[in-house]
C-alpha cells in the first residue's frame, strides 16, 4: 500500500498472532500472512501517509469500527463493541477517549490479526455466494482493495469477459492507482491482468515471510491448486511425496522429538518449534488421518515445496538433522 511509513514490528509475535487468528476463524494463514506483509511489512506500528490507514492490514478508521462492532463482542472485545454506534452512513464512539483507544487496537497484532481474519471470512462467504464458487485468496484481495461490491463486479465481469478494460470499470480507482490499472506504455490493462498480477503480488509477499503455499491459491481446497497449475502436478506430487517420505522417515511426525529447530533472525526457539510443527502438520495431516496419500492437487493447505525460501531451508535441515546426516 503506497505511503505507509514502516515504524516497528515484532515479527516473532506478528506471525504468531496471525497463526492463532487463523485458527480461530478458520481463515486460510497463508492468505493472511501475504495480506499483512503487503500492507505493512508485518509491522503492526505501520501508518499511511495519505489517510487513516493504519496497523498490520491497514483499516481505515471506519472500516475498523465496523468489524469491530460486528465481531469484537465474539472476540473478548465487547467494550469496544458496545462503545460503537450507527449515525447515518457512518460508525461513531461518542467518547472521544474511548473512540481513541477502540482505534488503538489496529496496533496490537493479536486484535489486528483476528479483525482481519473476521473480514475476510465475511467477505469469502458473500463472494462465494455471488459468484457460485470457493474464492480464492486473489478475490478476498481484490474485495480489500475495490471493497466487496467492487470485488463482486470484478469478477462477474472477469468470468464473462476476461478481456474487459479494468480502468474503464473503475475509473476512480484508475485514477487512484495508476500502475495497477495501465501499462508502462500507457494501455489499460485487462480484468485478467490486473487479477493475475495481484495474485502473483500477493504470494510474493507471502513467500517472502514464510508462507508455506501459495496465498492466491483457493481457500476451499477445491480444484488443482494455484501451485500445480504454475509448476506442473507431476513435478508437485513428487516433490511432496518425497517430502512427506522424509518427514515420515525422521519419525517426527506432528511432534519433533529430540530435534532442534534453526531459529530465524525474527525467531525464539518457541516460535521456530511452533512453526517447523505446523509445517510438517501440513504435509502429513492427512495422511496422519486416513493412512493414505492425498492428491496434491486438491490441497489447498499443500506446501510449496519448489519454492526455496529460508523456512523450507530450514525445515529440510531439521529433518536431515534428525537422520543423523
Amino acid at each position: 500500500m503506497g505511503g505507509v511509513v514502516a515504524l516497528t514490528g515484532n515479527v516473532d509475535r506478528v506471525r504468531t498472532a496471525i497463526a492463532n487468528a487463523s485458527r480461530s476463524t478458520g481463515m486460510d494463514f497463508d492468505y493472511l500472512l501475504g495480506q499483512a506483509q503487503l500492507e505493512s511489512g508485518l509491522n503492526p506500528g505501520a501508518r499511511a501517509g495519505t489517510s487513516s490507514a493504519t496497523g498490520l492490514y491497514q483499516f481505515i478508521d471506519q472500516s475498523w469500527l465496523g468489524i469491530v462492532k460486528q465481531h469484537g463482542a465474539e472476540n473478548g472485545l465487547g467494550w469496544a463493541s458496545n462503545a460503537i454506534t450507527r449515525s447515518g452512513n457512518r460508525w461513531v464512539v461518542n467518547d472521544p477517549q474511548m473512540k481513541s483507544a477502540i482505534l488503538n487496537l489496529r496496533n496490537n497484532p493479536e486484535v489486528s490479526a483476528t479483525m482481519a481474519a473476521e473480514f475476510a471470512s465475511d467477505n469469502q462467504a458473500s463472494l462465494e455466494s455471488t459468484l457460485g464458487r470457493g474464492a480464492t485468496g486473489t478475490d478476498l484481495y481484490m474485495a480489500h482493495f475495490l471493497g466487496l461490491a467492487g470485488a463482486k463486479s470484478f469478477l462477474q465481469t472477469m468470468q464473462s469477459n476476461p478481456g474487459a478494460s479494468g480502468a474503464a470499470m473503475f475509473p476512480a480507482a484508475a485514477r487512484a492507482n495508476r500502475s495497477i490499472f495501465y501499462d508502462a506504455g500507457g494501455n489499460a490493462r485487462s480484468l485478467s491482468d490486473i487479477y493475475q498480477r495481484f495474485a502473483a503480488k500477493l504470494d510474493k509477499g507471502a513467500a517472502k515471510v514464510g508462507a508455506t503455499s501459495l496465498a492466491s491459491d483457493a481457500l476451499d481446497g477445491s480444484g488443482a491448486t494455484a501451485f500445480a497449475k504454475a509448476y506442473g502436478t507431476s513435478a508437485f506430487e513428487t516433490a511432496k511425496a518425497n517430502f512427506a517420505s522424509l518427514a515420515s522417515v525422521t519419525g517426527l511426525g506432528t511432534g519433533l522429538g529430540d530435534a532442534q529447530v534453526i531459529t530465524g533472525s525474527a525467531d525464539t526457539s518457541g516460535s521456530a518449534a511452533a512453526w517447523a510443527k505446523a509445517a510438517l502438520m501440513r504435509v502429513n495431516g492427512a495422511q496422519a488421518s486416513t493412512g493414505a496419500p492425498t492428491d496434491p492437487a486438491n490441497s489447498a493447505s499443500a506446501v510449496n515445496l519448489l519454492r526455496p525460501t529460508p523456512d523450507n531451508a530450514r525445515l529440510a535441515y531439521l529433518m536431515l538433522a534428525s537422520l543423523g546426516a
